[in-house]
């Protein structure tokens, strides 16, 4: 049995806050100590984290059909990858404040995929770099009918620029790990489904 972590919260004490950066997203370099494994506070330490909040992230599937629908949009963080910055992905958004993470799922599938899915099941929630950023996102699997999906959907005030494509679901299976879906959002949801996908199919394809 895995137990709970030795400390908390509780175990942290905040010495300041200050601003770096904000606009979109915030920067804040905060000084603290806390609690040691061995006993006793640490020194003093300075961390800079990344504000970014929460975020849903999902993947379209079909089992009716055995399809998997992904999208392709441009990252400034991909550049310098050797496939360049166009990458495919899970349907994602920020959760804004007031927001419960299925009702972001719901509204993003149609904004990025013009999707509304007969299902939504949820899959897990992770942060997604806690060593310089609050970020966590939560994931779904949304169950559609992809058989007549696809284009290019987003909006326009806010330069989206995103193409839905819907693959065979072997065919995305066959390519996982060879580097073509390099994102964790995107990774965790498909190795997830290829778990499910059975359970999925049976529970949703009529004899």
């Amino acid at each position: 049995m895995i137990k709970k972590p030795q400390f908390n919260r509780d175990d942290v004490e905040v010495l300041g806050r200050e601003t770096l950066y904000k606009r979109f997203f915030r920067v804040e370099r905060i000084s603290l100590r806390h609690k040691l494994f061995k006993g006793g506070w640490s020194q003093s330490i300075g961390r800079e984290i990344f504000l970014r909040g929460n975020a849903v992230a999902v993947v379209l599937y079909d089992p009716v059909h055995d399809l998997i629908g992904l999208v392709e949009q441009f990252r400034i963080g991909a550049m310098g990858e050797e496939n360049g910055p166009w990458c495919y992905e899970v349907v994602a958004g920020m959760v804004e404040e007031g927001e419960q993470p299925e009702e972001v799922a719901r509204r993003e599938l149609v904004e990025e995929a013009n999707i509304t899915p007969y299902h939504l099941e949820f899959i897990c929630n992770f942060l997604s770099s806690p060593g310089g950023s609050d970020e966590k996102l939560f994931l779904f699997c949304g169950l559609s009918d992809l058989s007549q999906a696809g284009g290019v959907h987003g909006l326009p005030d806010e330069n989206e620029d995103i193409h839905l494509h819907c693959f065979a679901a072997d065919e995305v299976f066959a390519e996982l790990l060879n580097g073509r879906f390099n994102n964790a959002a995107a990774l965790i949801c498909l190795q997830w489904l290829q778990m499910n996908r059975e359970r999925l199919r049976k529970a949703h394809v009529k004899e």
